[in-house]
């Protein structure tokens, strides 16, 4: 039997490999790469009997791909808490899937795991901005503040590794990242003891002291739009700058337009944190878009779009 772990290269999704391959130590091929290549199942080759385990990647995105494993008689795991669409049933298939708000996959994967690395859950709710869900999650594990600030510290930092248009923009390719974190049971100690973190620490403080310095081009009572150029500290600071823009001001949601070399943009999309709804609506009515309720993307706005963006945003927000 060959397996395959099929991951998406934000915090969330290494961390949730990270919890399983801990629990259940395997040799597999891992298939992943930027925080928006979300079309990975279709990279998988498997056959009958082959095991293929996917995190933190929407179904709806891989339907196609999904389907043919499954009447290939391929066995199929997925954990994920981003819209689904119809989710299959098949003999197959072992669906783990929760769109509720204040679950990300990793905490998908500590229900499973019936809390057996539940730090490595909580680095990953922080990471995911999920910052009230972490605090919660982590009580049986009585951190003291400093820990907790370390928690939330990694779980951002390997969320800000996985934005950028290609695996150039990265600092790691995910995969070569969950491999540096594979020796470490205890994220305080790769906290402690890694260069990698250390590196993308200040990477992250770097590209954000950019960000913050750029002024809103839209505000509204509802919300606020902000433009970034076609730059890579731009690229990956996008998905991060929204988290922290939403957490600033959680009644309002946020929009962060990076600007695509090739024309057109890339969309981060935040709701508010006091409602956490919306995102979603808003972006699956883009070609290129999807993600869950909280938090969700554009991969390619085109120009011509642009104002019709914006009209929705606000509709969407004003009525949510």
């Amino acid at each position: 039997m060959h397996s395959i772990d099929v991951f998406n290269g934000d915090a969330d999704g290494i961390c949730a490999l990270h919890q399983l391959r801990l629990v259940d130590p395997i040799e597999s091929e891992l298939i992943t790469g930027p925080k928006r290549d979300i079309s990975l199942l279709k990279r998988v080759c498997a056959q009958a009997g082959d095991a293929v385990t996917v995190l933190d990647i929407a179904l709806s995105k891989n339907r196609d791909a999904l389907d043919r494993l499954l009447a290939a008689g391929v066995q199929v795991r997925y954990f994920d808490h981003h819209q689904p669409g119809d989710i299959p049933l098949h003999p197959n298939f072992e669906p783990h899937i929760d769109t509720d708000a204040n679950v990300c996959t990793s905490l998908l994967v500590n229900r499973h795991l019936q809390g057996k690395q539940l730090a490595w859950a909580v680095t990953a709710a922080f990471g995911d901005n999920m910052a009230d869900a972490a605090r919660q999650a982590a009580m049986p594990l009585g951190l003291k503040s400093g820990q907790m600030a370390d928690l939330q510290s990694l779980g951002e930092c390997l969320n800000y590794n996985g934005y950028g248009e290609s695996l150039d923009d990265l600092f790691f390719d995910p995969a070569e990242l969950y491999r540096a974190l594979r020796p470490f049971a205890d994220p305080f100690a790769f906290v402690a003891e890694s260069s990698i973190y250390s590196t993308l620490k200040m990477g992250y403080q770097d590209d954000m002291a950019r960000a913050i310095a750029v002024t809103a081009t839209e505000v509204r009572a509802s919300g606020r739009i902000f433009m970034l150029p076609a730059e890579k500290w731009a690229r990956r600071i996008s998905g991060v700058f929204g988290n922290r823009l939403a957490v600033e001001s959680p009644a309002q949601a946020h929009a962060v337009l990076t600007a695509r070399v090739g024309g057109g943009y890339v969309a981060s999309v935040r709701a508010p944190l006091v409602t956490k709804s919306g995102a979603d609506e808003l972006c699956s009515q883009f070609d290129t878009g999807g993600g869950r309720k909280g938090a969700a993307g554009i991969n390619h706005l085109p120009e011509s779009e642009l104002e019709r963006f914006v009209t929705l945003f606000y509709a969407t927000f004003t009525r949510n």
